[in-house]
C-alpha cells in the first residue's frame, strides 16, 4: 500500500463528510466533526498519519481544551479512523472522574432564566424572548427548534425528528397562546416560526449571539448563558417535580437514562441545603 492512503486529503474529509450524512448525523454533528479533523489537518501539516502524531495531538488539546471536549473530538478522530480502515491508530480518551454534582457557576437558575425572558422584552427582542421561553418550557434541543412551527402551535404538539429518531413534543397551553399573537404579527401560517431575516430558521449560532447581549442588563453570568442551559434547566425542573428518569428520557429524546442522569444533576450548594434540611444532628 501506498503511504498517500494515510495522509488526510480533501477529497477524503468530503467522503467522510457523505457518509456522516449517509448515517443521519446531525447537521451539526457533522460540521463538528468536519472541523475537529481540519484542526488535525493544520495540526499534521501534510505528514503521514501515525499513532505518534496523534497522540502528540491528544497531548496538545489538554494543553488547550476542557477533558471532556478533548474527549469529544477524541471520539470524533476515533470514528474518522475507523472510516478509513485505521481502527489500529484510534486513541483512548482521557479517564475523567465522574463529578456528583454539576458545577454551581455554570447552572442556570429559574430566577435567572426569567431575568433573561425579562431583559428580551424590555429590548424589544420578541422573537428571542419567544425562543428562549420556547426551548425552556419544551426542553428542545436548539438544532429542533426548526419543527417549532405554525402547524405545530395550532395541533399543540411538535412532530421532532432528529439522530434517526422521531418524537412528540407538547407545547404548554400558555407557550401556544403567546406564539399564536406572534404568529399574527408575522403574519407567518405556515412553516418555521422562528426565521432570520432570510428566512432561513434560527440556528445555534444566532441565538447564542443574541443571547449573549442580554448577559449585562439580566445581570446573569455569561457562562450560563446559552441555548442548551435551557434544556438543562427544563430537565431539572421536571425531574423536581415528576421524579421519572425515564419519561424524562423520552422527552429529551436519549437513548440512555445515563445521559439523562446528567440533566438531572443538582449543585453542591443544593445538596447542602437538602441535607440541612434532614435535621439530623441533636445539639
Amino acid at each position: 500500500m501506498k503511504d498517500d492512503r494515510y495522509i488526510i486529503s480533501i477529497k477524503l474529509i468530503e467522503r467522510y463528510r457523505r457518509y456522516l450524512q449517509e448515517q443521519e448525523k446531525s447537521l451539526s454533528t457533522i460540521q463538528k466533526y468536519i472541523h475537529d479533523i481540519k484542526l488535525l489537518c493544520q495540526y499534521l501539516n501534510g505528514a503521514a498519519v501515525t499513532k505518534a502524531l496523534l497522540l502528540s495531538w491528544k497531548q496538545k488539546l489538554t494543553e488547550k481544551y476542557a477533558p471532556s471536549s478533548v474527549n469529544t473530538m477524541l471520539a470524533g478522530l476515533n470514528g474518522f479512523l475507523e472510516f478509513c480502515g485505521r481502527a489500529d491508530l484510534k486513541v483512548k480518551p482521557l479517564k475523567i472522574q465522574k463529578s456528583l454534582f454539576c458545577q454551581e457557576e455554570k447552572e442556570l437558575t429559574k430566577e435567572e432564566y426569567f431575568s433573561l425572558v425579562q431583559s428580551a422584552k424590555k429590548k424589544n427582542n420578541e422573537r428571542l424572548c419567544l425562543i428562549i421561553q420556547t426551548i425552556c418550557s419544551t426542553g428542545i434541543r436548539v438544532s429542533e427548534l426548526q419543527f417549532i412551527t405554525a402547524e405545530a402551535v395550532n395541533s399543540g404538539k411538535a412532530v421532532v425528528s432528529c439522530k434517526g429518531k422521531v418524537r412528540n413534543i407538547f407545547l404548554p397551553s400558555k407557550l401556544r397562546q403567546i406564539l399564536r399573537s406572534y404568529m399574527k404579527k408575522q403574519k407567518r401560517f405556515t412553516g418555521p416560526l422562528f426565521i432570520t431575516s432570510t428566512g432561513k430558521p434560527m440556528n445555534r449560532s444566532n441565538i447564542w449571539r443574541e443571547m449573549k447581549k442580554l448577559c449585562r442588563s439580566a445581570g446573569v453570568s455569561e457562562c450560563k448563558v446559552f441555548p442548551h442551559n435551557l434544556r438543562h434547566l427544563f430537565a431539572r425542573t421536571f425531574y423536581s417535580l415528576e421524579k421519572d428518569l425515564s419519561r424524562l428520557a423520552d422527552i429529551l429524546g436519549h437513548t440512555s437514562v445515563n445521559t439523562t442522569r446528567i440533566y438531572t444533576m443538582e449543585s453542591g450548594a443544593a445538596h447542602q441545603r437538602q441535607i440541612d434540611k434532614m435535621k439530623l444532628i441533636t445539639t
